[in-house]
């Protein structure tokens, strides 16, 4: 018989002091004699005394703590945070039947169920309508007419499943309340995170209905049981009107614009209604749900929001054809959580030219082909543009030309994008000719390499606009220390580490079947490497000693590469993959014996810090490369080498001892390097430090 998976419970708080320790002891009780829980409390920014009582409550919980991004924002870090476990998402104001969680575990364990949900009772132990069916604009317009306890009566006229029958006997539902339920790691793989715009409400209804789109059913199970105390939304009138615009919005998202103005003018005459029949403070709710439906933005602006700015990027990338797993993109993509983000795709260092650039041709093709998608919306709140730029930065006259050029593009896209004085994050520096004069309200200088070194760039003039970015950005952040301290005399204060992050949840180990076909039918042991095989990086020297010296294993090569590959078509256990998509990378990743980093020693590597490092120890796999200075703090977990020889023995030793951490150790190891924990760094650096819009041309 299979071993249940582990459950983690996570518990979201902002300011619940009252309900804190109550909820908790009730999870510890439903704990007992359970193996393999554990608790996690994500905590919102709260001002009052939520942690300080859970800390004295007597009850083991991690805790997490970060602003006040909203719900799911906590709950997806207490997903990000138990990465192999089935999660129980709680309200602080929760109380947990003893039987409850095993309950709850034996509902979600069948066929075809994704998320288990209890029966919950009030304060004085009444029984709660909790299950839901599916938001339409007919079910609006009849609970405006009826009310909803009336309307739930008739299965096309209302949300509210009210048929106490339905209550007493195990079943399944469209959705439920979403103050406690249990999700697998099945359903979690399957369909992801909880949408963060909705900030608060909605996010649980829309999440459980996406799981309903997967194949995932909602189950209730009545032996299940627990009291909610409840009761806020219907006293606050800024959480009714947030819940009752998040209803246009979560049918907008599923169902499309045409469907949510329907959905809105029968949620607006509901309030309406209320509010002209309802007279003083008791419609007092109402008004305010008319008046945030008639001004409704496209999003709801949290506390930690106001006044914050859009974000623009000048990415070292391409999104189009370049891997999505660098720096730049991981963070604006975790930014775009809570802002607007527009992308700009790398605007090059240099024109490629034949005799000075690998697949001229080809380059110029791609770049074209990405221009011609100019701007599109790929994710929520995350837009990618592709200006048309004239790279010939060697001639100060062509320099102008091109910086007027780009600007008047990314002007321009951001005025339709209603994008006023952003904040730029520049990873490229031949943007800095284009946003020199532009209004901001910061400049941050993305400082993950040191570009002048590229081998095909205008070092002198690519130097020039790297001084100039690092003299008037308003914060440089630094991957590397090593850079760091040499550009500090530059830098000053204004200069902050902000260390590369890894997704946890994209990097999770996965099981032989999982693994591609490709790799599948590879011999063992595979010494892996993915990423770009760039012949500036990369030691393929190295690389074809490693196939010559260990002709029983077999060397794995994933990701585009720009050095001739010929030279390893004599050996017959390398085996040249290609460019693979980044949402198949930990699959690959997971079937490899040995991962490898094997970078020549340059000044390039010297400054560096490869974001696979993270992503090999997140799938915990035994790791050999080469040294360089950001190595140092994981020399515990890395097999270090420091010449060819070395680097054969250390593979040698990883293949016959594993790696000299337990993988589990290994992917704890970087668990506290999210993405999202590296993004919020970074908005809290910009939007702490940025200037007044008077301080910016």
């Amino acid at each position: 018989m299979t071993a249940p998976r582990p459950i983690c419970a996570v518990v979201v708080t902002h300011n619940s002091a009252a309900v804190i320790e109550d909820c908790l002891l009730s999870v510890q009780a439903a704990f007992a004699g359970l193996e393999d829980t554990s608790i996690t409390l994500v905590d919102n920014g709260s001002t009052d005394d939520t942690l300080e009582i859970a800390a004295t409550s007597g009850v083991r919980a991690a805790v997490l703590t970060q602003p006040n991004l909203g719900y799911a924002a906590g709950v997806n870090a207490g997903i990000a945070a138990a990465p192999e476990s089935d999660i129980l998402v709680l309200n602080p104001d929760i109380r947990l039947d003893p039987a409850a969680v095993r309950a709850l575990r034996a509902a979600v364990t069948a066929p075809g169920t994704g998320i288990a949900v209890p029966e919950l009772l009030d304060g004085r132990g009444k029984p709660q309508p909790s299950l839901r069916r599916r938001p339409t604009t007919r079910r609006a317009i009849g609970e405006a007419l009826l009310g909803g306890t009336r309307a739930g009566r008739f299965p096309s006229l209302g949300e509210l499943v009210v048929d106490r029958a339905a209550y007493e006997r195990p079943g399944t539902a469209d959705w439920a309340t979403g103050a406690c339920w249990l999700v697998s790691r099945e359903c979690v793989d399957a369909v992801g995170r909880l949408d963060e715009r909705y900030f608060l409400y909605s996010e649980e209804t829309e999440y459980l209905l996406r799981a309903g789109d997967h194949g995932f059913a909602v189950r209730y199970d009545p032996r299940a049981v627990a009291v909610h105390l409840g009761g806020e939304q219907s006293t606050s009138d800024y959480l009714w009107a947030l819940a009752t615009t998040n209803r246009i919005r979560l049918r907008r998202e599923r169902d499309g614009r045409v469907a949510a103005t329907s959905m809105w003018l029968a949620v607006l005459g509901n309030e309406l209604l209320r509010a002209a029949v309802r007279r003083g403070s008791a419609g007092t709710k109402h008004r305010r749900a008319v008046r945030e439906l008639l001004r409704m933005p496209e999003w709801p602006e949290g506390p930690e929001d106001a006044g914050a700015p859009a974000y623009v990027c000048f990415a070292a990338q391409d999104w189009w054809y370049h891997n999505r797993a660098h720096s730049d993109f991981q963070l604006m993509r975790s930014i775009a959580r809570r802002r607007k983000v527009l992308v700009v795709n790398s605007i090059g260092m240099r024109m490629p030219t034949p005799g000075k650039s690998t697949r001229t041709g080809a380059r110029i093709l791609r770049k074209l082909r990405s221009v011609a998608k100019f701007v599109r919306k790929p994710l929520p709140g995350f837009y990618v543009m592709s200006p048309l730029p004239l790279p010939f930065y060697g001639s100060p006259l062509l320099r102008k030309v091109n910086a007027v050029l780009v600007r008047a593009q990314v002007r321009a896209v951001c005025a339709a994008l209603r994008i006023h004085r952003p904040a730029y994050v520049v990873t490229i520096p031949t943007a800095w000719d284009v946003v020199r004069p532009m209004p901001r309200r910061a400049l941050v200088f993305n400082r993950s390499d040191r570009h002048s070194e590229f081998p095909e760039a205008d070092r002198g003039a690519i130097e020039a606009l790297e001084h100039g970015l690092l003299e008037n950005a308003d914060l440089v952040t630094y991957v590397s220390h090593a850079l760091l301290d040499e550009e500090r005399p530059r830098t000053g204060e204004r200069a902050h580490f902000l260390d590369h992050g890894v997704d946890l949840e994209h990097f999770r180990p996965r099981a032989r079947h999982q693994w591609p076909a490709d790799l599948a039918e590879i011999q063992g042991p595979r010494i892996g490497f993915f990423g770009a095989l760039d012949d500036f990086v990369v030691d393929f020297d190295l690389l074809e000693r490693i196939a010559a010296e260990l002709p029983d294993c077999s060397l794995v090569l994933i990701g585009d590469a720009t050095h001739d590959m010929s030279r390893f078509d004599k050996y017959p256990n390398v085996h040249r993959l290609g460019f693979r998509p980044h949402e198949t990378i930990p699959a690959y990743g997971s079937g490899f014996d040995v991962a490898i980093m094997p970078w020549l020693g340059n000044d390039w590597i010297r400054h560096a810090n490869p974001i696979k490092l993270k992503e090999y120890l997140a799938l915990g796999l035994p790791v050999v490369s080469t040294d360089f200075a950001e190595l140092a703090g994981y020399t515990d977990r890395v097999r270090v080498a420091h010449d060819h020889a070395e680097f054969l023995d250390a593979i040698r030793t990883s293949i016959a001892e594993g790696a000299p951490k337990p993988a589990g150790e290994l992917r704890a190891s970087v668990r506290a390097f999210s993405w999202h924990s590296r993004a919020d760094e970074l908005t809290a650096l910009v939007e702490g430090a940025r200037a007044t819009p008077e301080d910016r041309p």
